[in-house]
């Protein structure tokens, strides 16, 4: 009788191992696509090389988010709020490069005052993804929204690519610049 007892006991700790196995295996596909996503996200980034100039490739990207939103019309709502959530990610993962590695270098050779505005830059930034996400998107405020939410953005760019971020890459020399490059290239991946 004790053998027919194990027998019987045997086919369920056999479907809780294949469970097991499937869900382990599970787990590691994901974990692999994760990190190839990541990958591909930060990759625009990676290949210009420069930590400046990674982060105008990004900024062009945003424009062409913004350019994609105002060729819309009320009648795609839905087309906007996915573009919405795309340009979400992509300034999320921007002001995360930004905020934890150029703006503290900037502070670091003498920027302090110019950083600390475009931190307070990005307060609004998330200001207009709110009020955005918030309202009917086929509501006629809302592409004047954007727009003046593009203007916001367009003056922040022009300041950082034309002024500031110059300045910092001449006070970092070669190897400042490799290692912000690094440093910032890592957070985009951990953001992306």
């Amino acid at each position: 009788m004790t053998p027919n007892i194990f027998k019987t006991m045997r086919g369920p700790l056999d479907n809780t191992a294949a469970l097991l196995g499937a869900a382990a295996a599970g787990f590691a596909v994901g974990l692999v696509a994760n990190l190839g996503r990541k990958a591909a996200v930060q990759s625009l980034t990676m290949l210009k090389g420069q930590w400046d100039e990674g982060l105008k490739a990004e900024h062009r990207l945003t424009m062409k988010l913004f350019d994609a939103l105002e060729s819309t019309d009320e009648s795609d709502a839905r087309k906007r709020k996915a573009l919405l959530v795309q340009l979400q990610h992509a300034l999320a993962k921007h002001a995360f490069e930004e905020e934890n590695v150029v703006y503290p270098a900037m502070r670091d050779h003498g920027q302090i005052v110019e950083a600390d505005k475009l931190v307070h830059d990005h307060g609004y930034v998330k200001q207009y993804l709110f009020d955005l996400s918030e309202m009917d998107a086929a509501d006629p405020a809302w592409i004047a929204k954007v727009r003046e939410f593009r203007a916001e953005i367009e003056a922040h760019v022009e300041e950082e690519e034309q002024r500031l971020f110059p300045r910092l890459k001449a006070a970092l020399g070669d190897e400042g610049n490799k290692h912000v490059t690094a440093v910032m290239n890592k957070a985009g991946f951990a953001a992306a």
